[in-house]
């Protein structure tokens, strides 16, 4: 690793913490530091278990213990056993806490807008952050299972789709595609599986089964932040397993030329060519793989 290399993510590293107030002791001026902050923001949004809260902040326990201690005392947040097992506690947000919450919401939102405001490039800036915080934060993505009709599932379809328009030579228009209803895609047919970090979708593949042994693996896409990071191959495993719990033993997909990385990945991970199967007026490849 060169030194200019070195001195740009300490570079990187100090322009970051000098514009969130990550040293000032009063949080975007809400009187806590960013510790403090950040527990209270996580449960806002839904990460109560203790510790489960503790290992997604990366937190000891000691640490954890103080900082939801003082929030305690604050009356921003109450703990109490969990039901039906009450050696886990959860932490909530009290009606000062919700409020608090959303203070920081509204102060951090308007921030962030400042932020792109300021800049000439602002996308070219949202790809490098997007970039950025998959690089940081590998180890939070999680494989989940959701309605390919939820708002998480059509950000990625529409990315998709955008970019199939983009990479293919003659365009794309998904009312020309064999686009999969939904229910196809939905226990017990099928599923939907998203990659996804803090609540955004990095990516997608669908399941499509039609009450058969036979299914399809339809819509796989990784957001271009995140590529090189082995998502594919994770989306495809987790497609994979849930094939198998629904008892399909016989699946199959299409690609199309110009998606040579989508290729590489179905003939290094088991997927053996065969002849056309369908009349979609977009695919030239097509791979089928038996369990």
């Amino acid at each position: 690793m060169s030194f200019d290399a070195v001195a740009r993510v300490r570079r990187f590293n100090r322009a970051v913490t000098s514009e969130v107030g990550a040293l000032d002791t009063s949080f975007l001026g809400r009187g806590r530091p960013l510790g403090s902050a950040r527990v209270l923001n996580a449960i806002g949004h839904g990460r109560g278990d203790v510790g489960e809260l503790r290992d997604y902040l990366g937190l000891d326990s000691g640490l954890m213990s103080r900082l939801l201690r003082g929030l305690e005392e604050e009356g921003l947040v109450e703990t109490v056993p969990q039901t039906g097992d009450a050696r886990r506690r959860i932490a909530r947000l009290t009606a000062a806490g919700e409020a608090e919450f959303e203070a920081y919401e509204t102060i951090s939102d308007a921030q962030a807008a400042a932020l792109l405001q300021r800049d000439p490039h602002a996308e070219s800036l949202l790809a490098a952050m997007d970039r950025v915080a998959v690089a940081l934060g590998r180890a939070r993505i999680t494989i989940e299972e959701q309605d390919p009709r939820g708002p998480a599932a059509r950000v990625c379809l529409e990315r998709y789709y955008a970019e199939l328009a983009r990479r293919f030579e003659q365009g794309f228009d998904v009312a020309r595609s064999r686009d999969p209803d939904a229910a196809d895609m939905v226990r017990p047919r099928g599923a939907f599986l998203l990659a996804m970090l803090d609540g955004g979708p990095l990516g997608c593949v669908g399941l499509k089964g039609q009450g058969g042994e036979m299914g399809e693996i339809k819509r796989l896409w990784v957001a271009e932040a995140a590529r090189g990071f082995g998502l594919a191959r994770l989306l495809m495993q987790a497609a994979e397993n849930a094939a198998r719990e629904i008892g399909i033993g016989v699946l199959r997909l299409d690609t199309n030329r110009a998606l040579p990385e989508a290729r590489r990945l179905y003939e290094t991970s088991g997927w053996t060519e065969i002849p056309r199967f369908n009349d979609d007026p977009y695919p030239d490849a097509f791979f089928e793989k038996r369990f």
